[in-house]
């Protein structure tokens, strides 16, 4: 017996003789997966693995203010914190008059944001003949912007650091979707930035066509109609050669979401906590002057960078 307890200095825990509030706050910090994965260790797990103090504490503290702002005349009602958390994982909730929706990231119970892309400051956005507004019934918002045809592509988003979470390196993602009549964007890359409002600009390059602008790198010029369409082709001559080609280590390209539209990384910022401001998002192309058509925008998405 000497000889097995000098094997043994520390005899197994019985989970089921520690007290159920002890495990709760034990359970609280952890992730929410891991207390989904440690409730089945022991049935006293299980139950504090339930408990609205466990999930409380995985909730961003302003999860009851936002969901006050929901889009629909009456907030959605949830039986218990947990089944709260995992419904905002997985099902955005639209706020704020339909102009956002949250959700959470469910790996870490940080704060996830998309803009909606009425929104967005989309130079010559209420302009017919550059831009139309349609309904899609797969995007999470009631109108989504179809792009008919720019050679001045920019588009810009904001949104307060106060509603996103703090010591948190967040990514934006431009989601979108094709047309069947897409051209302009295999010969002209794209730029993107993020960043705090009024700081220095630090622009990534990119192509947002599937093929990463190894497609034919011809320049497109539909006919116009009206003095306008002459000084944009005008325009377009005198600025085609100032493409400035992405570098060599730029070879991102537009990945298929589990919603089934399609994102591309704009940039990343790590906001810390304290640092007030608006963090702006921003998406050009306005150097090659070349015309585009077929990109239809449903918003910018916030989220932490490399989530699951």
């Amino acid at each position: 017996m000497e000889a097995e307890s000098s094997r043994n200095p520390c005899p197994a825990t019985d989970f089921n003789a520690l007290p159920e509030n002890c495990i709760a706050n034990m359970l609280s910090l952890a992730s929410a997966p891991d207390t989904c994965r440690l409730s089945s260790l022991a049935s006293t797990f299980r139950s504090a693995a339930e408990s609205d103090t466990v999930w409380e504490r995985f909730l961003p503290s302003d999860y009851q203010d936002i969901i006050a702002r929901a889009s629909d005349s009456s907030p959605p009602v949830f039986t218990s914190k947990k089944d709260l958390y995992l419904s905002l994982s997985d099902h955005p909730l639209t706020v704020d008059g339909g102009t956002k929706s949250f959700s959470l990231d469910k790996w870490s119970g940080k704060k996830c944001f998309m803009l909606a892309a009425r929104s967005l400051t989309i130079v010559y956005g209420d302009t017919p003949m550059y831009w139309r507004w349609i309904s899609l019934p797969e995007s999470r918002f009631a109108e989504v912007a179809e792009l008919v045809d720019v050679c001045w592509l920019e588009i810009r988003g904001r949104i307060s650091t106060r509603m996103i979470s703090p010591d948190t390196n967040y990514a934006a993602y431009l989601v979108f979707k094709w047309t069947k009549r897409v051209y302009g964007f295999q010969s002209q890359p794209v730029e993107g930035w993020v960043g705090l409002r009024g700081s220095e600009e630090e622009l990534r390059s990119f192509y947002l066509d599937p093929n990463g602008g190894q497609g034919r790198r011809t320049h497109i010029l539909p006919r116009r109609r009206g003095r306008m369409g002459i000084f944009n082709r005008t325009l377009a001559k005198m600025q085609r050669p100032q493409v400035a080609m992405p570098s060599e280590s730029s070879d991102q390209c537009p990945k298929e979401r589990g919603d089934g539209w399609l994102e591309m990384e704009l940039g990343d910022y790590l906001y810390k906590s304290g640092e007030d401001g608006e963090l702006e998002i921003c998406l050009q192309e306005v150097k090659g002057g070349n015309w585009k058509s077929g990109l239809i925008l449903q918003g910018i998405e916030i989220r932490p960078k490399n989530s699951k």
